[in-house]
């Protein structure tokens, strides 16, 4: 890697971690911004996958208080992520390359328009808070919960791009939780399912350890930026920003693919 590589890596992880303290979808600057320095569309999504790792295990930090009582709820839904994060991982590799290619752009839609979205999930996770339920009800939640999970961390495993997103939604159809205890629960999912594709890709893919660890360190910084200025930067205007970026970013690798495939 070359300075301006570095360099260039280094903004848009700060600016990723930055926004994902703040709003959620950094993973739609950091993927683009891996794909135009020239790395392979797998390639890209596999230092994406791992770069997002530590930024998953400071929120699982920032949350510890909301996870008292969850033992039981993180013990099921970690397994079942566990099994959906590798079946997701192990499809990227044993696939081929073409087929990543031809539905990046969508999965880039569709991670945008789950960040445009955003806010129609968080307020239908709070209508979800109802009253106390018995232990039949809560397990066929947990059970429901179970089997959307699993679909979610597929999905992570495959491309991690509005993973968190994914998760909270539906989180919060299926508990009846307050929202800061749902959102503790998904960052201890979203860090599971990060750590299974880490060494999932660790031991049977190549990964560019070097961008991975720059995007690493700097989405570090970048969330202690974002948990400063998201005081003052209103998050419905940096959402609408990376939503407009995202749909960019969908045009221009759709008009890639297009132009390519003829």
């Amino acid at each position: 890697m070359d300075i301006g590589s570095v360099a260039l890596m280094a903004l848009a992880g700060t600016a990723a971690g930055a926004i994902n303290a703040v709003a959620g979808g950094g993973s739609l600057v950091t993927f683009p911004t891996l794909l135009a320095l020239g790395y392979p569309p797998v390639a890209a999504n596999v230092i994406n996958t791992v770069a997002a790792f530590p930024g998953y295990v400071g929120g699982v930090w920032g949350y510890r208080r909301e996870l008292k009582g969850q033992a039981r709820r993180v013990a099921i839904l970690g397994t079942t992520t566990v099994v959906g994060a590798t079946v997701g991982s192990a499809l990227l590799l044993v696939g081929p390359e073409s087929t990543f290619v031809a539905v990046v752009p969508w999965l880039v839609l569709a991670s945008t328009l789950l960040l445009a979205a955003q806010p129609v999930l968080t307020k239908w996770a709070v209508a979800r808070v109802g009253g106390v339920q018995n232990s039949s009800v809560r397990a066929e939640r947990l059970h429901a919960s179970s089997l959307g999970q699993l679909g979610v961390a597929t999905y992570g495993g495959y491309f991690n791009a509005g993973l968190g997103i994914m998760m909270l939604g539906v989180l919060g159809i299926t508990l009846d939780e307050r929202l800061p205890r749902l959102n503790a629960l998904k960052s201890v999912l979203s860090a599971v399912a990060s750590a299974v594709s880490l060494v999932f890709f660790g031991i049977f893919a190549t990964v560019a350890w070097p961008a991975a660890f720059v995007m690493a360190a700097a989405g570090l910084l970048g969330g202690w930026i974002g948990a400063v200025l998201g005081r003052r930067i209103p998050d419905v205007l940096l959402r609408r920003c990376v939503v407009i970026f995202g749909l960019v970013i969908f045009v221009v690798l759709w008009m890639d693919h297009a132009s390519s495939t003829h």
